[in-house]
């Protein structure tokens, strides 16, 4: 399956419910008038867009529309595709890995049954196909499945894990994990951390400590901090992100699960409220059912071509 065929089948039911609802406000209709343009917009919010920018969406079609632009159904998607794609064409970016930068540290935060684990797994497959020595190390030494679980997707995806007995310091497991990556020549490391309830205070201290933990070892370190969180819990997600984002400073998301919700508009939200980029997107089960993230082809993916 091709890139666009991947963002095709994970948008499949956000596209499904957009695009029959737009098309039901504004069959048979010979001008789009403001009770036409309140049903969009709340189209749009219980696509989990967000309030704030789908009136944002919709005050610009308005406006454009006044202009003379797009007055058929098919102008009027388009003019929402090009809303959309100015909202998060501006926090695309493509994944990429500097060539004087190893090991690349990458921190990986989340809530336990966000696909965490199935998620670092998948980027460590990504990056073993673009050639790529990867080292996984399981610093949730709290839960007794990690540590197998992390082992069973880094088999598959040709990446080695270090891990260290339950109950080891998680900031200790980081540092050795980064001392091993120096001394193996490792491209990547990626750092799994323990996903426990968010709401608790002396979690997020522990992210915090991993974080010092690894800069002390590397001035630069971590390079990156990946939040992965589940499309399905929608605007939810985004109190989880502003919580990891306020203790570790997240520099991007993966969105997994798209292609089970029907609300993928979560990913403007993430963009535009938290102004922090979707840096993967998760469309499937399989290794390589996580794509870099592609603001055109997420808007085409979600209103059609």
């Amino acid at each position: 399956m091709g890139f666009f065929d991947k963002w095709e089948k994970g948008l499949a039911k956000t596209r499904a419910g957009i695009l029959g609802r737009i098309s039901g406000v504004l069959r048979g209709r010979n001008r789009i008038d403001e009770k036409a343009l309140e049903d969009l917009e709340q189209i749009l919010i219980e696509g989990d867009i967000g309030v704030e920018t789908a009136t944002k969406i919709i005050g610009d079609v308005r406006e454009r529309l006044s202009r003379g632009e797009g007055a058929l159904e098919e102008g009027i998607r388009d003019l929402l595709k090009k809303e959309i794609l100015q909202f998060v064409v501006q926090e695309e970016r493509r994944h990429h890995i500097p060539r004087d930068e190893r090991p690349h540290v990458i921190l990986v935060v989340g809530v336990n049954g966000t696909g965490k684990t199935t998620t670092i797994g998948k980027m460590a497959y990504s990056f073993r196909e673009e050639g790529k020595k990867v080292l996984v190390a399981c610093a949730d030494t709290f839960r007794a499945a990690a540590g197998e679980q992390l082992e069973v997707w880094g088999k598959r995806a040709g990446a080695d894990i270090i891990r260290q007995p339950m109950g080891a310091d998680p900031a200790s497991v980081a540092f050795d994990a980064l001392d091993a990556a120096v001394a193996r020549g490792v491209d990547v490391l990626m750092v799994d951390t323990a996903g426990r309830l968010h709401t608790k205070v002396n979690l997020m201290e522990e992210l915090k400590k991993i974080h010092r933990v690894l800069a002390k070892r590397m001035d630069t370190a971590p390079h990156e901090v990946l939040l992965v969180l589940d499309a399905t819990t929608g605007q939810n997600g985004l109190s989880q992100a502003r919580m990891f984002a306020e203790a570790v400073g997240v520099t991007g998301v993966v969105l997994t699960k798209l292609d089970g919700t029907a609300r993928g508009g979560i990913v403007v939200a993430v963009c535009q409220e938290l102004a922090i980029p979707v840096v993967w997107v998760g469309v499937g089960e399989g290794l390589d059912d996580l794509v870099v993230f592609d603001a055109e082809a997420f808007a085409e993916g979600m209103l059609g071509s």
